[in-house]
């Protein structure tokens, strides 16, 4: 075997000097099936269908040829990257983009259901984990879950074959709609409500039309007529031949909305321009229909598989009725990293979420190296397995015990500082690892026998008992090198323990309510839980309060609905009686709405029906169901539409997240997301990219594979959509590796390194390249057909992970541009969050009648610390601006007239008026917004604005308060930022603070009381995200910035004083922010 490559830029690279003699072609090995080895060279950017019919002329002069038989009874194998082997049963894909381990390739006899295996192979490479690794687990749960969700996507492709082509159409390319205000647009001059201006391209031609608020299809009567009457004879032949589309991307205005309630046409009326629609003809959306279904069809059979037969029934004990107390026995424990002198103990707990069941159990001290045994090995907890929730997590931490703290000159365990604690004694204790397993397996039986957990080693910042309840119940699939602690759960009956299903649950409720009244408070006590149910989500409750709450639920349920979180956190749920009793409760609970019940997926509500609950909540939005099958949300305060898909792509990104609180596969949160994603296009590209970017993660790794296993088999037209997108960015990310090499290489050679650009232009030029990068839908909204790249206008950031600058060609709008970051090395996940509040607090202010005019541009992690941002157009950072307007870059931070100069210089008349108007809302609203958020880290090139007024800031690497500081200094002294540039601005030019201003401050202040009224709101989502694994969010003291910032806990009035003490001080203060900008500006100066 040749010694490994260490060369960054492999042998499949185009550039690579490792190619051989030919750039273009590469020799390969080939093994046949008759035993003959062949070696050729082959093009390296062929399809493997070319490769191998090169192969078969090859073959024809070698011996045993006539005993291979036929071509297509044949596939070829090859090891991959990640030392798999791989099937390359897609032989539309190349070589180069394949990319063995070494060019070797065996052929071999394909078994039979070819159509199959291709969809398997397809959507192993799309995961990016091959499917025989799912096949390979041995694990029944995985097992049952896969088989489930074959027949439940097999029945879903059947339906989708039934659709018609409208129904397919609204399905894939819905439009989005918005929130319409009480208060029209008006045309900024009289008042008046502005008339709509609209575009219609049709037949190389285009039809303008003036109308007040139209549905689509009367604007496309009004168009038709219009361009027939100059074009061709009248006649009603035209109607129902068309659909309208987004001129500049695939969004088709489905349903009769009025006009005004499509984001785009609001989006264009807001900003004074006209829309631009295409009227498409029905033929072409039913070649794209037609296409799609007969991709289901070379899959898909019309004929469902049946289910299993039931097993029969065993006969099975309740746990109900087992009185003895819980224990487990430790058998031992492997590969224990501990030092030699140190004591090894063990600590097990029982949990349901975050509550401490009973008194944890410690083992006795053990001796030793790695391995390790306990003589008191059985641990017996105080809790009868009667009692035992349904949810219980059994949480292990296994630590050294030392007589004092040895100061090590090695780095050897130097994290256990961190987490070391101080016991009695002088003793020290510092944890080594930590596993949690379930109690119930996934079928509801007590689990027996024996397991081998293997246990992971980074702890997070805050234990319970040095236990991790919130960690993952999923064992280290790293298990060479893994603490392993093997452990037995004893059996209490002769018969499997299973926990009674819910039917039982409620004959035991009903039972207890027979023999008990339920109570009633008095006036005082309704007082006292008004007072508690008012609190925020972060304050905690003592224990009489969760008595009162507990003994005044049903109060709770008929006065205080919103107040369910609560109740659910004041539940005894160690004794099975009570459970039972909220259970019947929860039956008879209002319907919370979608928002309130988000809160109810956090990890302290584990509860399998609580969950179900939540998920119910969210399919039981108050809908309408229209006459064009658009479910459409509607609020009691005037006319507020919003698309049910929009509301839910709002909290996708939380909704993903806390799938790993889900200790088994099969939950109704997974069903619903799939449910949901395979119902609409734009949801499922969304669920796919958010749970793709994590699946390198050990902890849901299989978890996500299996989720997005049964999102491609539900949605087979979307495979090759999706796939396109996952082969453009593998090459994007080559691009970046032959950047980053280039400028490590040419780093002190000025001249060597300019001729970065030009290989970087030259790779892009490479038709392997530029065929993968062409004709994709973008990543960042699939609705965005990308036609091409725009070399010449592409190229590199100067910062260390080199970010990729790629502009592209919008394939439905000629001549337009679309500019798009490619990020590699860079975790975008904080931002991806940060953007998504943003969006939400926008949607707020726009169902408050305040249009802040937010710029949440778009952004997306697509892998490990690899991602997209959108480039928005026509805008520049505020350093850019003042740069360019003074010669010395110290000065240029004090130029308070760059800003308005360049404003002017860019608009004049009625749109210099729009343009400062513009500026004053969207400074007003980013002011409260990053206050409210604590984004820090706000120099000159983090801010930008857009040359038609509207101000946005980016790069949101430091939030909830994380400011930068340098020799312990904080760089940012001020709550957000307003400097007098800005004011400038806001007024015009004009000196002293004018009615603009006065105006803006009363946007800032409504803006940050409207945020406030949606505190918990936050609080959740930011909750929800705990687990993600961002660097600024690791704990509930992170979120305890928001409860500040928003001032939860104080009247209105307490929380407006604060706001304009922080506003006053932002003012006073703003003289250090421009001292940073100019030594801001001054780096940036001398670097460039």
């Amino acid at each position: 075997m040749p010694p490994a490559m260490t060369d960054l830029l492999d042998i499949w690279a185009a550039h690579s000097p490792l190619a051989g003699h030919a750039l273009d072609q590469i020799t390969v090995d080939f093994l046949l099936p008759t035993g003959i080895y062949i070696q050729m060279d082959v093009p390296r950017e062929a399809t493997i269908q070319h490769i191998k019919l090169l192969l078969w002329k090859q073959a024809q002069s070698f011996p045993l040829f006539p005993a291979l038989g036929e071509m297509e009874s044949h596939m070829f194998e090859c090891v991959n990257q990640a030392a798999v082997h791989e099937e390359l049963e897609d032989e539309t894909r190349r070589l180069c983009d394949v990319r063995p381990f070494l060019p070797v390739l065996k052929l071999v006899t394909r078994n039979c259901g070819r159509a199959e295996r291709l969809l398997d192979s397809k959507i192993g490479v799309l995961i990016s984990k091959g499917l025989h690794e799912l096949d390979g687990i041995n694990d029944q749960e995985v097992k049952d879950f896969r088989s489930k969700m074959f027949r439940m996507s097999e029945e879903r492709m059947q339906k989708v074959q039934m659709m018609t082509c409208m129904e397919w159409l609204e399905a894939c390319f819905s439009p989005q709609l918005e929130p319409a205000p009480g208060t029209a647009i008006t045309d900024g001059l009289n008042d008046r409500p502005a008339d709509l201006k609209v575009t219609i391209h049709f037949d190389q031609s285009q039809v303008r039309v003036c109308s007040p608020v139209f549905t689509p299809i009367d604007l496309m009567e009004l168009a038709l007529r219009k361009w027939l009457t100059t074009h061709g004879p009248e006649e009603e032949a035209w109607r129902g031949q068309y659909v309208l589309r987004v001129s500049h991307c695939l969004e088709f205005l489905c349903g009769d909305h009025p006009l005004i309630q499509y984001k785009y046409i609001r989006t264009c009326m807001q900003a004074k321009e006209s829309p631009h629609l295409t009227l498409v003809h029905t033929s072409a959306i039913k070649a794209m229909f037609d296409k799609e279904i007969s991709a289901i069809g070379a899959v898909v059979g019309r004929k469902s598989s049946n289910p299993p037969l039931p097993l029969p029934p065993k006969r099975r004990t309740c746990v109900w009725g087992v009185s003895s107390p819980f224990k487990i026995v430790l058998v031992n424990g492997s590969k224990v990293n501990a030092e030699e002198t140190a004591k090894v103990q063990v600590r097990a707990g029982l949990f349901h979420g975050t509550e401490l069941l009973c008194k944890p159990a410690v083992s006795s001290e053990s001796s030793g190296r790695s391995d390790h045994t306990w003589k008191d090995s059985t641990l017996e907890f105080d809790i009868s397995v009667s009692d035992l929730p349904r949810m219980t997590r059994l949480c292990f931490a296994i630590y050294a015990v030392m007589d004092k703290v040895k100061k090590q000159k090695s780095t050897k365990n130097a994290h256990i500082n961190k987490y070391q604690t101080i016991r009695k004694a002088g003793k020290v204790h510092y944890p080594i690892a930590w596993v949690n397993t379930m109690v119930f397996d996934y079928k509801g039986q007590l689990k027996t026998g024996d397991i081998i957990l293997h246990c992971w080693s980074s702890f997070p910042d805050e234990l319970e008992e040095m236990l991790n309840p919130i960690g993952t119940i999923q064992t280290n699939p790293y298990t060479e090198n893994a603490t392993a602690l093997h452990i037995h759960f004893p059996e209490y009956s002769s018969h499997p323990i299973i926990f009674p299903p819910f039917d039982k649950i409620l004959e035991k409720a009903a039972e207890i309510a027979r023999a008990n009244d339920c109570s009633r408070g008095g006036k005082k006590f309704h007082i006292e839980l008004k007072e508690i149910m008012e609190r925020d989500a972060l304050s905690q409750l003592c224990e009489n309060e969760k008595d009162l709450i507990w003994t005044l639920r049903h109060d709770c349920r008929e006065n205080f609905p919103q107040s369910l979180p609560k109740l659910l956190l004041s539940v005894k749920w160690s004794k099975h009686e009570d459970m039972a009793q909220l259970q019947a409760l929860l039956q008879i609970w209002p319907k919370l709405s979608p928002r309130d019940a988000l809160e109810l997926l956090d990890f302290n509500y584990p509860d399998q029906y609580v969950r179900e609950y939540a998920v119910g909540c969210l399919r039981d939005m108050r809908l309408t169901y229209a006459s064009t099958h658009t479910y459409i949300f509607i609020q009691h305060s005037g006319l507020l539409f919003i698309s049910f898909n929009e509301e839910l792509s709002q909290y996708l990104l939380q909704l993903v997240q806390v799938l790993r609180y889900e200790p088994y596969y099969d939950c109704a949160l997974t069903h619903f997301l799939l449910e949901r994603a395979q119902r609409n296009r734009k949801i499922g590209h969304f669920l796919f990219w958010h749970l793709r970017s994590e699946i390198h993660m050990p902890a849901v790794s299989v978890q996500f594979a299996l989720i997005l296993e049964a999102y491609c088999r539900g949605s087979i037209p979307h495979i090759e959509v999706l796939k396109k997108q996952v082969e453009a960015l593998s090459k994007l990310k080559s691009v970046n590796e032959l950047i980053k090499l280039g400028t490590i290489k040419n780093a002190r050679k000025a001249k060597e390194a300019m001729l970065t650009k030009e290989a970087m232009m030259t790779c892009l030029r490479q038709s392997g390249y530029s065929e993968t990068l062409s004709d994709l839908h973008s990543p960042l909204n699939p609705n965005v057909l990308l036609s091409g790249i725009n070399v010449e206008k592409c190229r590199y950031m100067d910062s260390k992970m080199k970010p990729l600058w790629i502009v592209y060609n919008n394939k439905l709008m000629g001549g337009d541009t679309l500019g798009i970051i490619f990020k590699n090395g860079d975790d975008l996940r904080q931002d991806m969050l940060t953007l998504q509040i943003l969006r939400l607090m926008d949607l707020l202010w726009k169902e408050a009648n305040l249009d802040l005019r937010i710029v949440p541009y778009g952004c997306l992690a697509t892998g490990d610390r690899a991602g997209l941002i959108e480039v928005v157009s026509s805008a520049d950072t505020i350093a850019n601006i003042q740069l360019t307007s003074s010669n010395v870059a110290a000065a240029a931070a004090f130029n308070k007239d760059a800003l308005l100069n360049w404003l002017k210089e860019r608009n004049t008349g009625d749109a210099l008026e729009r343009a400062i108007e513009e500026f004053t809302l969207s400074c007003a609203g980013y002011c409260v917004a990053t206050y409210v958020l604590g984004i820090g880290d706000r120099h000159s090139d983090n801010i930008m604005v857009r040359s038609t007024g509207q101000l946005f800031h980016i790069d949101f690497g430091h939030i909830l308060g994380n400011f930068k500081s340098k020799f312990g200094i904080k760089r940012e002294r001020v709550p957000f930022i307003l400097t007098h540039d800005f004011i400038h601005v806001i007024q015009q030019g004009k000196t002293g603070y004018t009615e603009k201003f006065g105006s803006f401050r009363q946007y800032c202040e409504e803006a940050y009381l409207i945020l406030r009224k949606n505190g918990n709101l936050f609080i959740t989502l930011f909750a929800l995200m705990l687990t993600a694994g961002l660097p600024e969010l690791t704990s509930v003291k992170d979120i305890q910035y928001l409860k500040d910032s928003l001032a939860l806990g104080k009247t209105d009035e307490e929380a407006l004083k604060q706001f304009r003490q922080k506003f006053d001080e932002a003012l006073r203060e703003s003289w250090t922010t421009k001292v940073n900008w100019m030594a801001h500006n001054v780096a940036k100066d001398n670097r460039s």
